[in-house]
């Protein structure tokens, strides 16, 4: 039987579960492990063995180790595809996105654009009377960009403290011109590691014909550095005492062949005779 719930205060701390075993199936605990005898609600008495955690050289448990380090020495034992090979499945296709009035169209590594379309009586067909290019490819600003982060540890960039809120970003610049800024538009957008479809999933105007268009990412997920840090869990694994097992028993310690010392938890109120 398994009692589930939570010890830890954080996300990022051991989380606790406890496993209940039965007389005749027991947990064999180690030699050494440390225990504690607690009962349940039904007043039904368990040895509980408390699980052991390693320790790291920092002191710290060893799922607390800093994660970034990890992907790094895991990247040199083992190649791993990087985000753009993991989204080589979008090339060749665009995705598109209806909010109100527009409707977004983002073609992998082409460009992104804005428009509105209209019935068109005369002809059975969808015509588009308004466009704006929100921004073309741009390989190198791309480039230039994902360099930067890299010399930024990943547990120290802003953004990226929780998985979910890390993102792969291709820059696309030198859209339409701006009547605004009299400059051209440009869109940062983001991929992100989520189930269970590829879609545009929001789109925002940071600035004045600045975009950021977010990708939900199914791909993206089998990057570790995209994955949620999963807590780990440890059991702590109780044993069922005999139903005759009582708490208050006298317990006998041998000090040596001529002495013995008892202990006693529970004493009856002696009569007067016995006094």
């Amino acid at each position: 039987m398994v009692a589930g719930g939570s010890f830890s205060r954080s996300s990022r701390e051991p989380k606790y579960k406890m496993e209940f075993h039965p007389e005749e199936a027991p947990f064999h605990p180690d030699e050494d492990q440390e225990f504690v005898v607690m009962p349940d609600t039904n007043g039904r008495s368990y040895v509980c063995y408390l699980p052991k955690i390693e320790k790291a050289k920092s002191g710290k448990p060893i799922n607390q180790v800093n994660i970034s380090s990890m992907i790094v020495e895991t990247e040199k034992r083992l190649k791993l595809k990087t985000p753009d090979e993991l989204l080589e499945v979008f090339k060749g296709k665009c995705l598109v996105r209806q909010e109100g009035w527009w409707t977004y169209e983002l073609c992998h590594e082409q460009k992104l654009r804005q428009f509105h379309v209209e019935d068109e009586k005369t002809i059975p067909s969808l015509q588009v009377v308004q466009e704006f290019v929100l921004g073309v490819y741009d390989e190198e600003a791309t480039a230039a960009f994902n360099q930067n982060l890299k010399d930024v540890s990943t547990l120290k960039d802003p953004r990226s403290k929780d998985a979910s809120q890390r993102y792969h970003a291709h820059q696309y610049t030198n859209g339409t011109l701006c009547d605004l800024t009299n400059q051209p538009r440009e869109t940062e957008v983001r991929f992100v590691c989520s189930e269970p479809r590829a879609m545009i999933s929001s789109i925002t105007e940071l600035s004045t014909c600045k975009y950021a268009l977010t990708v939900q990412s199914p791909m993206l997920c089998k990057h570790p550095l995209f994955q949620e840090e999963r807590p780990v869990w440890h059991t702590i694994n109780c044993n069922a005492l005999p139903k005759t097992y009582k708490e208050s028993k006298v317990e006998k310690e041998s000090t040596d062949e001529d002495k013995q010392i008892f202990m006693v938890t529970e004493v009856e109120s002696p009569t007067n005779e016995q006094s």
